[in-house]
C-alpha cells in the first residue's frame, strides 16, 4: 500500500500460522478514518505500549492488519498492555500467538478502587501474578496512580494496588509500566519507599524537567507518547531535552493520543514513525541514529522479541 492511502485493510493470517484471540468488546463512540501509513523509518523501533484491543466499532483495525501496517514503516515489535483482567488475559494470548508482540499485565489504578468495593482486588491480582508467570509477559502494567479520576476515598486502594503491582513485577523480574496522572509527587516517594523494579517506565511520560531528572537519576525509562507533537505539552518536550537518551523509549497509547498532525483521529503503531521524528527534531538529532537508540533501550527494557 502506498504511503498516501487513507485505508488500513485487515489481512487474513497464512495458513497454519497461530490464530489471535477474540477481541474483547470495543467501547462505542465517533471515530474519524485512520490517518494514511506515514514514510517508513530509516531504523526499525517498537511501541512499547499500545492497546490493540481497544478502538471505535466503525474505526478499529484487526491486530494482525494493525501489526502488518506497523511493519510495514518500521515498527517492528509492540507491548500489548492490558488494563483489567480480560484485556490483560487477552494481551497475554496474542502475544503468544503473534512474535511481533509482548504482552503487559496488570490492574489500571482507576480499577482498584471499583475492584476493592466489590471485595475482588485481592483474587484479582492473584490473576495478575499468575499471568505474569508466561514467558511473553515482559511488563507489569499498567499500574501506578491516578489522581485525576480518582479522589481521595479511592487512593488507598490505588496505593495498595500499585505496591502489590510492584512486589509482581519484582518477583518475576519483569519491567514496570506506570501511568502517573496527577501524582508524580506520591508516585516518586513510593517507588523509592518500597524499591522500584530495575526497569521501571513511566508511560506516556506527561511531567517536566523536575521529573526527568528524578528518573535520569533512578535509572527509569520515559516513554514518550504523540503527546510530544502537541502544542499544549510544552513541559514534555522541555523534558525531553533534559533527558539521557539511553532511557528513553517511544510509544502511541493507542487508540490515544495520536500525534499531529492527526490529532483527533485514531491512533495506532504504524503512525510511531510521526512521534520519533517529531524527538529527534526537537532534540536536533538524526533520526536514524535516535531510532536505533530506542530500539536498544526498548530491548535493554523488555528483552528480544525473538526471544
Amino acid at each position: 500500500m502506498s504511503p498516501q492511502s487513507p485505508q488500513i485493510p485487515g489481512a487474513a493470517p497464512e495458513p497454519g500460522a497461530p490464530q489471535a484471540p477474540s477481541q474483547p468488546q470495543r467501547p462505542r463512540g465517533a471515530a474519524e478514518q485512520y490517518p494514511p501509513l506515514p514514510e517508513p523509518l530509516p531504523v526499525a523501533v517498537y511501541d512499547n505500549h499500545t492497546h490493540l484491543e481497544l478502538g471505535d466499532e466503525h474505526a478499529s483495525l484487526d491486530p494482525s492488519a494493525s501489526l502488518d501496517a506497523a511493519q510495514s514503516v518500521g515498527v517492528k515489535g509492540i507491548v500489548q498492555v492490558g488494563t483489567d483482567l480480560p484485556t490483560s488475559v487477552w494481551s497475554a494470548r496474542l502475544a503468544a500467538s503473534d512474535s511481533r508482540v509482548l504482552a503487559a499485565v496488570a490492574l489500571h489504578p482507576n480499577e482498584a478502587p471499583r475492584l476493592e468495593a466489590r471485595g475482588e482486588l485481592d483474587d484479582a491480582l492473584e490473576q495478575i501474578a499468575a499471568l505474569a508467570a508466561q514467558p511473553r509477559v515482559r511488563a507489569i502494567g499498567e499500574t501506578g496512580l491516578d489522581f485525576f479520576r480518582t479522589g481521595e476515598d479511592g487512593r488507598e486502594a490505588q496505593h495498595r494496588s500499585f505496591e502489590a503491582h510492584i512486589a509482581i513485577a519484582k518477583q518475576h523480574d519483569l519491567a514496570l509500566q506506570i501511568h502517573d496522572r496527577d501524582a508524580h509527587e506520591q508516585l516518586v516517594r513510593t517507588l523509592r519507599r518500597v524499591g522500584a523494579p530495575e526497569r521501571t517506565v513511566l508511560h506516556c511520560f506527561s511531567g517536566d524537567e523536575e521529573l526527568a531528572r528524578i528518573c535520569a537519576d533512578e535509572g527509569w525509562f520515559l516513554s514518550i507518547a504523540g503527546t510530544v507533537t502537541f502544542k499544549n505539552a510544552p513541559n514534555v518536550r522541555r523534558a525531553l531535552a533534559v533527558a539521557p537518551r539511553e532511557l528513553l523509549l517511544v510509544e502511541t497509547d493507542a487508540p490515544y493520543l495520536t500525534p499531529a498532525p492527526y490529532r483527533g483521529r485514531p491512533n495506532a503503531p504504524y503512525l510511531i514513525p510521526h512521534t520519533l521524528r517529531a524527538m529527534a527534531a526537537e532534540l536536533g538529532a538524526d533520526p536514524a541514529e535516535l531510532g536505533a537508540q530506542i530500539a536498544a533501550n526498548t530491548e535493554r527494557a523488555y528483552g528480544r522479541w525473538d526471544a
